[in-house]
C-alpha cells in the first residue's frame, strides 16, 4: 500500500509541522490534501506542556483550523495508563496547563511534596523551578513511589536551536536520585493504538510521521504501522545508521512528502 492509499496520518507537531510559532512550508496544503482524499489525521505529540485547547489556539494563529478530537497527547496517554489510580495522590512536575488537564480526568493532583504522595509524574515543564526539582528528588529518595514521565525526548526544537525536554529533565533527576521513570508517550505504541481505536483504521491503513527516530518513528514501528521520517526538526539521516531505527520513508520535510503523495495520485 502506497502513501496515497493511507487513510490515517498520525502527525508529530514540534519540528514536523511547525517550529515554535512558525508553520513549516507545505503543512496547510498537506493537511488539506489528506481531507481531499477522504483520509483523517490526528496530531500526536509528546509535548505535555500545553493542553489541547492551547494547541488549537496555536494552530489557529498559524492559519490551521483544528478540532479537539484531532489530538492525542502524552497527557492523554498518561491519563489512560493511570486511569485506575485516580484516588492516589499524584505529584505532577509540569506546567499549570498539564496539571489542570490531568485534574479534568479526575486525578488527585498535588503541588507539594507531601508524605502521602504515591505517584510522581513528570512532563515537559516550560515553567520548571528549582523547588519542583527538589520536591521530585525528595519524593523519589524517600519510599518506593511509582515514577512516570510523559516522554523521553531530550530536546524540543526552538527557532534558535533546542531547549531541554522531559527526557533531559528526568536525566538530571536520575543523577540526583538514581531513579529512572517509566515513560508513557512515544516511542511506546499507546498513542498510535489509541488513535487507530478511535478512528477504526488498521495498522496497514495508518502511517506515523515525525522528526525523531527514537520517539516518533519507533512509536510507529512498535505499533506496526509504516513511518515517515522528516528532516525538518531534530533528526538527521545519519541518525538512521547510528540508531538502527529504520523508517519506511525519509523526506526532507512535510512539503516534499506532500509532493510525493501528489505524484502517486
Amino acid at each position: 500500500m502506497g502513501l496515497k492509499d493511507k487513510k490515517l496520518f498520525l502527525l508529530d507537531m514540534d519540528g514536523t509541522l511547525y517550529i515554535d510559532d512558525r508553520l513549516l512550508s507545505g503543512t496547510a496544503e498537506f493537511l488539506q490534501g489528506i481531507k481531499d482524499r477522504g483520509g483523517q489525521y490526528i496530531f500526536m505529540t509528546n509535548n505535555s506542556s500545553k493542553g489541547v485547547c492551547d494547541y488549537i489556539d496555536k494552530l489557529s494563529r498559524m492559519g490551521v483550523t483544528a478540532k479537539p478530537e484531532e489530538f492525542l497527547t502524552s497527557a492523554d496517554a498518561s491519563a489512560e495508563l493511570l486511569a485506575d489510580r485516580k484516588r492516589e495522590k499524584m505529584y505532577v512536575m509540569g506546567t499549570e496547563s498539564f496539571k489542570d488537564y490531568m485534574r479534568t480526568f479526575g486525578f488527585n493532583v498535588t503541588e507539594e511534596a507531601e508524605d502521602d504522595v504515591e505517584i510522581v509524574l513528570c512532563g515537559f515543564d516550560r515553567e520548571l523551578t528549582y523547588k519542583k526539582l527538589k520536591d521530585v528528588c525528595k519524593l523519589l529518595s524517600q519510599g518506593s513511589r511509582s515514577y512516570f514521565a510523559t516522554n523521553p525526548d531530550w530536546v524540543c526544537p526552538a527557532d534558535f536551536g533546542y531547549v531541554p525536554d522531559c527526557g533531559s529533565m528526568c536525566w538530571m533527576i536520575e543523577k540526583a536520585t538514581g531513579r529512572w521513570p517509566v515513560f508513557i508517550g512515544k516511542p511506546e505504541p499507546k498513542m498510535a493504538l489509541m488513535a487507530m481505536k478511535r478512528t477504526g483504521f488498521t495498522c496497514r491503513e495508518t502511517v506515523v510521521i515525525g522528526d525523531r527516530l527514537y520517539t516518533d518513528i519507533a512509536c510507529g514501528i512498535n505499533a506496526g504501522t509504516d513511518t515517515c521520517f522528516v528532516l525538518s526538526g531534530e533528526g538527521t539521516e545519519a541518525d538512521i545508521e547510528k540508531t538502527g531505527i529504520r523508517p519506511t520513508y525519509v523526506f526532507r520535510d512535510i512539503e516534499e512528502l506532500h509532493r510525493r503523495i501528489k505524484d502517486e495520485t
